[in-house]
């Protein structure tokens, strides 16, 4: 067979049997509608929700000033009645307060507990600190706890000049 009886029944230009744009138009037309259909169906809900739970709220004290019923809005004077933490109203702004204040505590010094004696110095003279010092460590297995009595025995040894040895408690002269 050739080409040319190949091709002869096909016709030129496009199919006829594709999707128009009418029922496209008529989709997102049912679609729009019904996104209407489902806003209007789910309001009705809030408020009739909203409604009941006003209907069943406990009656209030006859006693206390009559304030406005609904409890869930505050006002800015009223903030302060709650207790902490408080939900934040701006982010942002109180991290960086909080970020500023732990700076200016990290690098300074200051009374921590007045009364106990403990103070906080900067973080960079506590690094330098530990790096002359060291880390301190527990005394090894086998040795004799410090002890204010231990300390003292050891200083008088250490100071002792006369070159003798020290003698146990039941030896010494009388």
């Amino acid at each position: 067979m050739t080409e040319e009886t190949k091709h002869e029944h096909a016709e030129e230009g496009f199919e006829r049997q594709d999707l128009s744009a009418q029922p496209i138009f008529g989709f997102l037309i049912s679609l729009l509608l019904g996104g209407v259909v489902v806003y209007f169906v789910i309001w009705g809900l809030y408020h009739f929700m909203d409604a009941r739970q006003n209907e069943h709220q406990p009656p209030q004290s006859p006693l206390l000033k009559q304030v406005e019923t609904d409890t869930r809005k505050v006002l800015p004077e009223e903030i302060t009645k709650f207790p902490q933490p408080r939900l934040e109203r701006n982010e942002r702004v109180e991290i960086n307060d909080f970020r500023l204040q732990e700076e200016q505590t990290l690098n300074s010094y200051g009374w921590m507990d007045e009364k106990a004696g403990v103070v906080h110095i900067p973080i960079e003279r506590a690094m330098q600190l530990l790096a002359q010092r060291g880390l301190p460590t527990t005394p090894k297995a086998g040795t004799v706890p410090a002890s204010a009595v231990n300390v003292a025995t050891q200083a008088a040894e250490r100071s002792d000049t006369s070159g003798k040895p020290a003698q146990p408690k039941s030896q010494a002269p009388k």
